[in-house]
């Protein structure tokens, strides 16, 4: 089971919003040696909404390759159209992913019932182990605990990231679902009380900035160890809440060219930082000690 610190990977790019593969396998080097337990490119923080499908389809392939299994790489794979999300579910399994992680279907608003057979529709066609991805904030679009447990049911649904924030609605999927069934945290703010619970990991946003310091607190969660992980996490909540001042991965962009592990590109209708939180993003890094 893929536990730990799990990077949510920004895809960096060029000034023009061409894809920067230079600086991608540096970060993906770097991220092996400050200890991450995995990686997912191109999922929100990978701006998939912005890469259109052959790119989607060599990231995840050029990401496979430059970590040569050495952490697990659960490729995002979701879309709205259950035909397309089992068509990129496919190429994940052929670029050689260890899992794809499957959101919600935004816009189009599913009922639960939709839900269950998208899920299943992907998990029959593809012999790739899914981690499904519950983002209402983003997609307008809530799986509901009963039907994260009947999605748990289908062999090939292996966990879920829900990043409603709810350690109510963490508790009752975990109860649901039973210790078999991975849960993973997709809200670095709640991420430490969740994997106090039972949760196996979080999928990070801070992870892109703080890695090291993010697999420690990780490591000390998962074993339990509920002072070490407060102490350690006390340095990274201003980063959990101040890299979303505005839309992810707007702010974490930033942080990372600061820090010059990337250029400063995104793509449109994504924009640089305001500059009203440079200083406010600057200062979460500063206690962070990523940058001086």
């Amino acid at each position: 089971m893929i536990s730990g610190s799990i990077v949510a990977l920004v895809t960096p790019m060029h000034a023009d919003g061409s894809i920067d593969w230079e600086h991608l396998d540096e970060l993906l080097e770097w991220h092996i040696e400050m200890g991450t337990s995995g990686v997912v490119p191109v999922g929100t923080t990978g701006e998939s909404a912005t890469v259109d499908v052959s790119e989607h389809c060599l990231l995840v392939k050029r990401v496979v390759e430059v970590v040569r299994g050495r952490i697990p790489v659960i490729a995002g794979a979701g879309a709205n159209a259950t035909r397309e999300a089992i068509e990129l579910t496919q190429a994940a399994k052929e670029a050689g992913a260890d899992a794809c992680l499957s959101v919600t279907p935004y816009y189009n608003k599913p009922t639960q019932e939709g839900l269950y057979l998208h899920h299943k529709a992907i998990a029959e066609a593809v012999d790739l182990p899914q981690v499904l991805y519950n983002v209402p904030g983003r997609t307008a679009c809530d799986m509901l605990p009963e039907t994260v447990a009947r999605c748990a049911e289908i062999e090939q649904v292996i966990g879920i990231k829900e990043a409603t924030g709810s350690i109510a609605r963490t508790e009752e999927i975990l109860e649901l679902c039973g210790t078999k069934f991975a849960v993973y945290s997709g809200d670095d703010a709640t991420a430490c009380e969740l994997m106090l619970q039972g949760a196996k990991g979080t999928i990070s946003v801070t992870a892109n900035v703080a890695p090291k310091l993010m697999a420690e607190v990780c490591q000390a969660a998962i074993s339990g160890d509920a002072d070490r992980t407060n102490n350690l996490n006390k340095k990274l909540m201003p980063l959990h809440n101040d890299l979303f001042v505005e839309s992810n991965p707007i702010p974490v962009k930033w942080a990372l060219a600061q820090m010059g592990k990337i250029e400063l590109g995104l793509r449109l209708p994504m924009t640089n930082l305001s500059s009203k939180y440079h200083q406010i993003v600057r200062q979460a890094m500063q206690q962070a000690d990523v940058i001086d």
